[in-house]
């Protein structure tokens, strides 16, 4: 079973949206996570292709169950180098004009795609759509909502504003034809790879931000950010990866600016 492409009905016409999931080892979600998505596939043309790194809990075996009830949803399970070479794995898959991403223990608000990228078919390509996210601790109890109205690089990159970046890559869609602009994820980075793609996308193409709930983020012990947070190492990873982004725009900034 393992290495192999599944897809339970004949490919037809491209989809509109494709959404990428990574997962290594997520059973605790894998089923929540193909749920979220397959709430909008009989309303919307969608896929939705799961990039499993073999995983030994048994991932696997629920994504082939899955695959014979959900005929959008495909995946692949193999060796990978990581998150961002399985989310570059799934873009490679992809066959629909507009890409989202959903980390396997995050989830979409209802019709959050179909709004979405409503929003993203008005747009001239490339370009992407990002609205608001909740953030959720272990015990389901609601830690904030993020709201990242300004999008400027001056806005994002000066520090102190590290409040305005998304926090989640189920607050946005867009357009494939982004990674043609901006490039793929970087295999050797493991943690800030979304907010690298994010702010190389703000420099490069066109974003609007819609007030409105599209996305929901878990927070979790045993998550890859979450113990990133814990050990103290987030925060110094963000700081390096802003002020590479402020010297490759050519923006010098202090606190005190």
């Amino acid at each position: 079973m393992r290495g192999q492409m599944y897809q339970v009905s004949a490919i037809g016409p491209s989809p509109l949206i494709s959404v990428i999931t990574p997962v290594f080892n997520g059973i605790r979600f894998i089923e929540a996570c193909i749920h979220s998505v397959a709430k909008e596939a009989c309303k919307l043309d969608l896929e939705h292709i799961v990039i499993d790194g073999r995983s030994t809990d048994g991932t696997a075996e629920i994504l082939s169950d899955l695959a014979c009830h959900y005929a959008h949803l495909r995946f692949l399970s193999e060796n990978d180098l990581g998150q961002s070479d399985a989310m570059n794995k799934g873009i490679g898959l992809s066959r629909g004009p507009i890409l989202g991403v959903l980390n396997v223990d995050d989830y979409y608000e209802q019709d959050a795609l179909a709004r979405a990228s409503s929003y993203l078919l008005g747009l001239p390509e490339p370009s992407m759509v990002i609205g608001n996210c909740r953030m959720w601790d272990e015990n389901s109890r609601l830690l904030g909502t993020n709201r990242p109205s300004r999008l400027t690089l001056d806005d994002l990159l000066r520090p102190g504003n590290e409040h305005l970046l998304p926090i989640n890559p189920t607050q946005y869609l867009y357009h494939s034809s982004v990674h043609q602009a901006i490039g793929l994820f970087p295999v050797d980075e493991h943690y800030v790879m979304d907010l690298d793609f994010f702010l190389k996308a703000v420099a490069a193409i066109n974003i609007q931000y819609y007030p409105e709930l599209w996305g929901n983020f878990r927070l979790i012990p045993g998550c890859k950010t979450k113990q990133d947070i814990d050990s103290g190492s987030a925060e110094a990873r963000l700081q390096r990866l802003l002020q590479r982004h402020r010297a490759q725009n050519g923006m010098c900034m202090t606190h005190g600016d």
